[in-house]
């Protein structure tokens, strides 16, 4: 009977093991960021769910401000993990418009509003490049890593500024990926619109940001009610 013999398999040195592993996290990474497209794709909707660092709750709502009775739009709902939290907030007399350019997205938001008793959400299927609503119709507007994957978020600004209400406020949260808009220009699109920082909280790779209309752009007796203890007090602040 012959013995089969093997030469002792030498051990792989830490620092193959590390660049090996480097390489496979870096074709990961790669693949999740030439394959993050716009809009969203709903197959994967799951990751829509989870909660990023710096745009919590707590913090969307310190930000935000949602009043009972108020009218808000929400552009680019996703799967309703916002619209969720900011609808009950506006108690039984307000509403929450949410517009998507996918119908399946909206579906989705319409379904778990149903689920969860919430018929103070109404669906809308438009491009927010040309919002369907008229001038001054909202008390508030915001999107939530939304901005970046719409072409020409300039026009989405200023579309936001015609349908606020004097007074009213466009709250921008950004996170980073691959359609991330840094901050500073953010903050030049909005200038450019007509829109004046009154609040920023986080860093520039995650950040929660509030602007009005200026004055200039948005007249009327609605942007002198602001109560002082609404008034800002920390422009520009992270």
């Amino acid at each position: 009977m012959h013995r089969i013999t093997t030469a002792p398999v030498a051990p792989i040195p830490a620092r193959t093991r590390w660049a090996v592993a480097a390489g496979a996290g870096a074709a990961l990474a790669a693949a999740w960021w030439l394959g993050d497209t716009a809009p969203y794709p709903y197959a994967q909707r799951g990751l829509l769910d989870v909660p990023l660092p710096f745009l919590t709750a707590d913090r969307m709502d310190a930000v935000l401000r949602p009043r009972p009775g108020e009218r808000i739009l929400e552009i680019g709902p996703g799967t309703g993990l916002q619209s969720l939290h900011v609808a009950p907030q506006l108690g039984p007399e307000g509403r929450l418009d949410v517009l998507d350019i996918q119908q399946e997205m909206l579906d989705h938001v319409m379904c778990r509003a149903e689920r969860d008793g919430l018929a103070t959400i109404r669906p809308t299927r438009s491009d927010a490049r040309e919002l369907p609503y008229a001038d001054g119709t909202f008390d508030a507007v915001y999107a939530v890593t939304a901005l970046g994957e719409i072409p020409e978020p300039d026009r989405v600004l200023r579309e936001a500024a015609r349908v606020l209400a004097p007074g009213g406020r466009l709250v921008i949260g950004e996170f980073f990926d691959r359609h991330w808009i840094p901050f500073g220009r953010l903050h030049r699109l909005a200038d450019a619109a007509g829109l004046h920082l009154t609040e920023r909280r986080g860093p520039s790779p995650a950040y929660l940001a509030r602007f009005r209309p200026c004055r200039a752009h948005a007249p009327g007796p609605r942007s002198e009610r602001l109560a002082d203890s609404d008034r800002d007090t920390n422009d520009g602040k992270a």
